[in-house]
């Protein structure tokens, strides 16, 4: 079982923000199917306006989330984040002095506590970085038990932007999950997540942060795949030892004669293998020179891979 809580918070007094609520009704959108229409996160979304969010709400809407066993719980919020000397909060709209939303190190131990398998939170917010964080822990020290991964839009110190409507970061964290973090099968895990951000996050930008005590990163999404896995196994068909090459002849280039029907056809699976960078040409500028002057392709560090998984039987 996959549960995603997803929150989005606008309707602040006198700040309030224009972004959160499409926010989390994007992300909405983009976990609960894959690429295919299959159902991927069970989600409850919880916005406001038109809902009024209150502290005691917003509580008991994170303890359900992290309170059952699950595959994966999924927990994002976009709204107003504050820090003060006890720690980070996800601020709440009936937010008062003293009292302005969650605690993060509530959040943080819900989730340390949670019968969940793996526990991924994402946060766009105003000092998110600050969440994993314990105040009375020296040095900045992250406290997360085994299977908790964390991407939060700030450093601790850092404002959250919106941009076009939306988060800067909720909305690289939408890209990130509709194909941008892809691997080559199309799966999306939180540290190809936090490439993705990290990478379209110049250097005088908000910056990211990824903290995680995982053994093994887990498919979050599954994209559109750029090869299929049934073609991917064809590697160890092409190329029975993966540091020797593949001889190539003019029987491969559909535009020689004489034709070659089943040489034709590995070829065409070659050329998705060279767009996928899983091999290259030898002593050839392209595929094709490759070929009409028998030449040779060989597998590429990626290439080379993929054959290893395919060989023990993990594709």
């Amino acid at each position: 079982m996959r549960r995603a809580l997803v929150i989005g918070l606008d309707n602040y007094l006198a700040c309030s923000l224009r972004g959160c609520v499409n926010d989390a009704n994007r992300l909405t959108d983009v976990l609960s199917r894959h690429y295919d229409d299959r159902v991927n996160f069970h989600c409850e979304k919880v916005i406001d306006p038109p809902t009024k969010v209150t502290r005691p709400l917003l509580r008991r809407k994170i303890t359900e989330l992290f309170k059952e066993s699950a595959d994966i719980a999924f927990l994002h919020f976009s709204g107003h984040g504050l820090a003060n000397g006890l720690g980070g909060y996800l601020v709440t709209p009936d937010f008062e002095d003293f009292d302005v939303g969650i605690a993060m190190t509530e959040i943080l131990a819900m989730a340390n506590q949670s019968p969940v398998t793996n526990v991924f939170i994402t946060l766009d917010c105003c000092h998110s970085g600050k969440f994993g964080v314990l105040p009375a822990v020296s040095n900045d020290k992250v406290v997360l038990a085994d299977g908790v991964s964390v991407i939060t839009a700030t450093r601790s110190g850092q404002e959250a932007l919106e941009e076009g409507g939306g988060g800067v970061f909720t909305s690289l964290l939408v890209e990130a999950l509709e194909g941008g973090a892809a691997g080559l099968l199309g799966d999306v895990s939180a540290a190809s997540i936090y490439a993705y951000i990290d990478n379209a996050m110049g250097a005088w930008d908000q910056r990211p942060l990824f903290k995680a005590n995982v053994s093994q990163f887990v498919n979050l999404r599954q994209a559109a795949p750029r090869l299929q896995p049934s073609l991917v196994q064809k590697v160890t068909e092409y190329f029975p030892l993966p540091a020797e090459p593949l001889e190539l002849s003019p029987e491969f280039e559909p535009e020689i004669k004489p034709h070659d029907a089943e040489k034709e056809d590995q070829f065409k699976n070659l050329q998705k293998f060279r767009d996928a960078g899983l091999l290259e040409p030898v002593g050839a500028q392209s595929l094709y020179h490759a070929a009409v002057n028998s030449k040779a392709c060989g597998l590429t560090t990626l290439g080379k891979y993929y054959w290893r998984l395919v060989n023990e039987g993990k594709i």
